[in-house]
């Protein structure tokens, strides 16, 4: 928890960066702003948690269940994990030099003992090296808290964008779909707090269990 508007504790911290009162709540708003600190009604201000991850799962309904899908959490299977030679487009999202290596993850996820999504993922080096060396056994089934356990990255914010195009016969097996059959594509790219881009990643899903929503007011 930190100041928030009206708590003592702004004079606190006023008093130990020897800073104005009122530039410690311009700052504070600043933040809130920003999405890196949240207020809660009657309980204060605090450091807004990262992202888990999880979240890619509100593209897909794979339960005829509509209340349980958007929260499931798949299971992870990573199919591979190697460093690798980046694009140079994707360098350039990590603010790396063309050529620059990444670390290269297959992942492939599942839900009802199903293999329901299939995605590439890259991550920059040296600063995602601590991955390298940990055993797939322990990748667990969210990307982010690993992210911030290993690597000290907290993921703040992803953007995703939508396209579809059909599977490439690789791709089917894996999925276990057939061949050519219609795949919504979702690219992340995903930032952490200092607004590093600090993911790239494709996902691939079954196109018929695509779903949108917006709330639109």
């Amino acid at each position: 928890m930190v100041a928030g508007h009206g708590d003592p504790a702004e004079s606190t911290l006023a008093a130990e960066f020897g800073i104005a009162l009122g530039t410690i709540r311009q700052a504070i708003a600043v933040l809130v702003q920003e999405g890196l600190l949240e207020r809660v009604q009657g309980k204060g201000t605090f450091v807004r948690n990262g992202l888990t991850g999880a979240s890619m799962m509100r593209f897909f309904r794979f339960r005829a269940d509509a209340g349980t899908a958007g929260v499931a959490i798949p299971r992870s299977e990573i199919l591979s994990s190697r460093a690798a030679r980046l694009d140079k487009n994707v360098a350039a999202l990590f603010g790396l030099d063309a050529g620059a290596r990444g670390l290269a993850i297959s992942r492939r996820r599942w839900l009802d003992d199903k293999p329901r999504l299939l995605e590439s993922i890259w991550l920059p080096l040296p600063r995602c090296e601590p991955l390298q060396r940990l055993p797939k056994a322990e990748w667990g089934d969210l990307l982010y808290p690993l992210l911030g356990s290993q690597c000290g990255i907290t993921i703040h914010r992803a953007v995703d964008e939508v396209t579809f195009r059909t599977l490439d016969a690789d791709e089917a097996g894996l999925l276990e779909l057939p061949d050519g059959h219609p795949c919504a594509l979702v690219t992340r790219r995903a930032y952490d707090l200092q607004g590093h881009c600090a993911e790239y990643r494709l996902t691939r899903g079954d196109a018929y269990a695509f779903r949108y929503q917006a709330d639109i007011r």
